[in-house]
């Protein structure tokens, strides 16, 4: 089991499109997948239209296999299921921080109720915490989306110093470029200098800023599935071949 974990400590990157399409595109591929959503406000979930099992709470969730297993639930598609958020886990961090060996908790509880899936997808809350520690030491790749900006080139450079202070494998980040428009002079100078800087830590492919994702929300449905010949969904598509291939 593979466990990929999509995070960005900046919100607004494209983050939970990306785990659902990426989800999407890995069991259409015949891989076995779990989408994990740890964000509370619960986004996969709804692009999924799987409504959250209010039984797994922050603490049964690290403690109680039979719990976290019971509310994982199946979606319209062949392979892959979905294990939604709920408002409780916005108290994850104050759980963790009561536990012995806090920082390896959310591996333990994976690794335990997801032995009959080959990948795990986790869509992950934006921010730095004990929880995102959890989920860097987790994970054998953690994803990260980076609109070509110049806040979101701060956040990722944040991103890699917690890496260096925390002692974490840095091979584990895979950044790509999201919500990129090649027609802002700002954009492509952006992704060139970042691109000559982090050149082992970002991915080929470019999700471009497209409706095409925006209407997800409308749909509740990954982009493959209305879009299928669209740049956006090409370019999901590209991205999981690119991780698969670096793991």
């Amino acid at each position: 089991m593979k466990i990929v974990a999509c995070y960005s400590n900046k919100g607004g990157v494209g983050k939970t499109a990306t785990s659902a399409n990426l989800a999407h595109a890995l069991a259409g591929a015949g891989h076995r997948t779990l989408l994990c959503d740890l964000d509370p406000q619960g986004a996969s979930g709804f692009y999924f239209r799987v409504k959250p099992s209010r039984r797994l709470d922050d603490e049964s969730f690290f403690r109680d296999q039979k719990r976290f297993t019971d509310a994982i639930r199946g979606s319209d598609y062949e392979g892959l299921d979905i294990l939604p958020a709920n408002m409780s886990f916005r108290d994850f961090d104050v759980f963790l921080s009561r536990m012995k060996n806090a920082r390896s908790r959310l591996k333990k509880a994976l690794k335990a109720a997801g032995g009959a899936y080959d990948m795990v997808v986790l869509d992950c809350p934006p921010n730095i915490s004990m929880l995102s520690e959890n989920v860097f030491r987790a994970s054998d790749a953690v994803i990260v989306p980076v609109i070509p900006t110049t806040l979101s080139e701060r956040t990722f450079e944040q991103l890699l110093e917690f890496f260096r202070d925390k002692k974490l494998d840095p091979k584990k980040v895979m950044a790509f470029f999201s919500m990129a428009q090649s027609s802002k002079s700002l954009h492509n100078e952006t992704m060139a200098r970042m691109r000559e800087t982090h050149r082992r830590r970002f991915l080929d492919v470019t999700v471009p800023f497209a409706a095409d994702v925006e209407k997800m929300g409308t749909h509740r449905a990954p982009v493959a599935t209305f879009a299928q010949a669209r740049p956006a969904a090409k370019a999901y598509d590209k991205l999981w071949r690119e991780i698969l291939a670096r793991l």
